[in-house]
């Protein structure tokens, strides 16, 4: 994720990194651009055909589609922030829920029992990191064997609660201290399979395809219509346009799966580590 000052606006406009969509739409534009410079050439300089020609009426359709084109995009843009902020939620949660769990069992566990769940606590931010990433980081530890073909959050979760059950068996945790504790330990479960809600449910190919066609589709006729009207200017205005209108469907398409690397995505590695920061300090 890119931090940065929202109130430099002048610093923000003149900066470019790797999340600009420029760098990716640029060979595109291009190319459209070019592409509109020869419908002109062939409108106006070789077939001359007349500002009053039925092509020019093409730019009813597009004031017409224009409005709706617009809140398409609108719902497309807001529906990924959606899932990008809630993504975020389910994050905040597991880092509260994390602090919570520790402060809690330090006042109930002994120094072993302590240092079992100052290691899983942050443990399982880490490995609900790499699965909702597809991939698993093997760790040199004593407290825990992890099998990485199986579903290594829940192996984490089913850790602690066995752990908890037995000091509760032991009589080191009473019945009123389970289930002030208990809130938290199956709150890692909900979270997780929120994550996996949000990862494993895109947004439906038809509507995704539909937007691409209609993007690419209202591009290529603009140039019969406003050919007459801006001549060559047209190539560097469709150009933009396509900047506009395809940077909208590229960063929703980044940020509507929140939890891998992109710049945009959740910053997953600084929120696991400062879970770890916070849970080490308090089992000090």
């Amino acid at each position: 994720m890119i931090y940065y000052n929202p109130k430099q606006w002048f610093g923000l406009i003149f900066r470019f990194n790797k999340a600009d969509t420029l760098r990716e739409l640029f060979p595109l534009m291009l190319s459209v651009s070019i592409y509109a410079g020869v419908i002109t050439f062939f409108l106006i300089d070789v077939f001359k055909i007349p500002e009053t020609s039925f092509i020019k009426k093409v730019i009813y359709i597009h004031q017409t589609i224009g409005f709706v084109f617009s809140l398409l995009l609108a719902f497309r843009i807001n529906s990924a922030y959606d899932r990008w902020w809630e993504g975020r939620k389910l994050w905040g949660s597991l880092t509260n829920n994390s602090r919570n769990l520790a402060i809690k069992l330090k006042h109930l566990t002994e120094t072993q029992d302590s240092a079992y769940f100052n290691y899983l606590i942050p443990l399982y931010a880490r490995v609900l990191k790499n699965h909702l990433r597809d991939r698993f980081e093997p760790e040199e530890n004593t407290h825990l064997k992890i099998d990485p073909n199986k579903h290594v959050p829940n192996q984490v979760a089913s850790a602690m609660l066995e752990r908890v059950y037995r000091l509760n068996k032991t009589g080191h945790i009473n019945a009123e201290q389970l289930l002030s504790i208990n809130p938290e330990l199956t709150s890692f479960t909900d979270i997780c399979g929120g994550c996996e809600r949000i990862k494993k449910t895109p947004i439906p190919y038809s509507y995704s395809v539909f937007i691409k066609k209609f993007i690419f589709t209202y591009i290529i006729t603009l140039p019969f219509t406003w050919a007459f009207d801006l001549k060559y200017f047209i190539m560097p205005v469709i150009g933009f346009i396509l900047f506009v209108f395809a940077s909208i469907e590229l960063l929703a398409e980044e940020i509507e799966n929140p939890f891998g690397t992109d710049a945009n995505d959740l910053p997953l590695d600084d929120i696991s580590r400062g879970i770890e920061l916070h849970v080490g300090e308090i089992f000090e």
